[in-house]
């Protein structure tokens, strides 16, 4: 796993990007975009001609526009935090400026260490829907640090001044890509540069099942268009589209777990 994927840790230096780190495979590259110079897609025109008892040819549905939502671009601050810095970019889209390390502070961090299993895998550790795992600088391979899920973020985007957020688990992708269209911006999780590897499970200290990845990454949505989707990706300060495929494979596998800020 280590050879194929680059965790958080491996992309981020003091004061810069460190990208000579990472390994991805051919697919995933490809399916990176740059932002398209032209943020509008044509529309076909015009209806079907009918005449006398032939019945008109129905309309062909519209080709669905490109949206894009003005969030700010922020990098993550601290070595683990990108959930701190994606919902920091969601709030500053509403003119709610606050820092990472304030929203952190809130999420009362469990720093007890994991315990290990066979083949490097984790059995036991803190609850990321209750407190963020680990130490935020550590390392998510060793791993001395991981994150933290849905139910932290919703409360600390409500709570500072989102009331109508929402979050969860199950979301289909089609409510995604309906809230985007409609100007809301959307924290998701997935892997870190939309590298698929393997999930396992560990059972947290109070006995909830936790989903996990080493390479789990958090980032927000910012804009659709018919066939992509733009993300402001924290690790780097950075923005690009990526393929729907792509997207939904790697949505599917934390659960299509997100934070639609609205």
């Amino acid at each position: 796993m280590r050879s194929a994927v680059a965790t958080r840790r491996q992309f981020l230096t003091v004061g810069g990007v460190a990208l000579a780190g990472a390994v991805l495979s051919r697919s995933v590259v490809s399916e990176i975009v740059k932002l398209p110079s032209a943020l509008g897609f044509a529309s076909p025109s015009g209806e079907g001609q009918g005449g006398g008892s032939v019945a008109a040819t129905p309309t062909p549905a519209p080709t669905p526009a490109t949206v894009t939502i003005p969030v700010p671009v922020i990098q993550q601050s601290m070595v683990l935090d990108c959930e701190t810095a994606a919902l920091q970019q969601g709030l500053a889209y509403y003119g709610i400026n606050v820092g990472q390390p304030q929203l952190f502070a809130q999420q009362n961090a469990d720093v007890r260490l994991p315990a290990m299993g066979s083949n490097h895998s984790v059995l036991r550790w803190g609850n990321p829907y209750k407190n963020f795992v680990g130490y935020v600088n550590g390392s998510d391979w060793i791993p001395t640090g991981y994150g933290v899920y849905w139910p932290v973020i919703l409360d600390l985007a409500r709570n500072y001044g989102l009331p109508n957020a929402i979050g969860g688990e199950g979301f289909a992708p089609s409510a995604i890509y309906s809230a985007l269209a409609a100007g809301q911006p959307v924290q998701v999780w997935v892997e870190t540069r939309f590298a698929r590897v393997a999930l396992a499970t560990w059972t947290a200290w109070d006995g909830t099942a936790v989903r996990y990845s080493y390479a789990e990454h958090s980032l927000t949505l910012t804009g659709v268009s018919p066939t992509q989707v733009r993300v402001n990706d924290v690790l780097d300060a950075s923005q690009y589209w990526i393929s729907k495929s792509l997207f939904e494979a790697n949505f599917a596998d934390f659960n299509n777990m997100a934070v639609i800020f609205r």
